[in-house]
């Protein structure tokens, strides 16, 4: 299966993604992964990626989408795979498109994680990651409302949009989210 995993920072999507991917057999690929692997390259595509990054912002498009590109043309994402954290925004979302017509894929469902943004933030306030101060998460959830959640009506139209109240117990979301995909088995 080859799925796209969208929510905001501190809806639960790097858990509920990982969750899936373990039980699919499906590499997990985490667009703050491939963030964080790219910073820490120290390559001029990593400055780029550490400057978005420290100040909330989204990475630009055409690095997301090389970053991106360079992942699923690996092997082990030749026959399905879960993308968690990408795409963000509407371009993205056309250009993974362009991207998996020229790989001969096409993505399954898109699943939208819906948590409340006062849930978002007391979640990501408890992560006390490094890059989670007060006003990058706020930044991030801006973002989130602003161009992530038009998105959504990108996948919908394609009738490719799955919802799942983020907001219940971790094992209530990932079973909603088994059942809207046909993988309750």
């Amino acid at each position: 299966m080859r799925l796209v995993m969208l929510g905001g920072s501190g809806s639960g999507r790097g858990t509920q993604s990982q969750l899936l991917c373990d039980a699919l057999k499906t590499p997990w690929i985490s667009s703050g992964e491939l963030l964080r692997l790219a910073i820490a390259s120290r390559s001029s595509l990593g400055k780029t990626v550490a400057a978005s990054v420290k100040q909330g912002e989204l990475v630009p498009d055409e690095v997301m989408i090389e970053l991106v590109s360079q992942r699923l043309s690996q092997p082990d994402a030749a026959d399905g795979w879960m993308l968690d954290g990408y795409p963000c925004t509407a371009f993205q979302a056309e250009e993974l498109s362009f991207l998996l017509d020229r790989i001969n894929q096409k993505l399954d469902w898109a699943i939208w994680l819906d948590v409340p943004r006062e849930v978002l933030v007391q979640r990501s306030m408890e992560r006390s990651r490094s890059d989670d101060t007060p006003e990058a998460i706020q930044r991030r959830i801006d973002l989130l409302y602003e161009r992530t959640v038009p998105i959504l009506d990108y996948y919908d139209y394609r009738g490719r949009l799955v919802k799942v109240n983020g907001a219940q117990p971790i094992d209530s979301v990932q079973q909603d989210i088994r059942q809207a995909i046909g993988a309750d088995s």
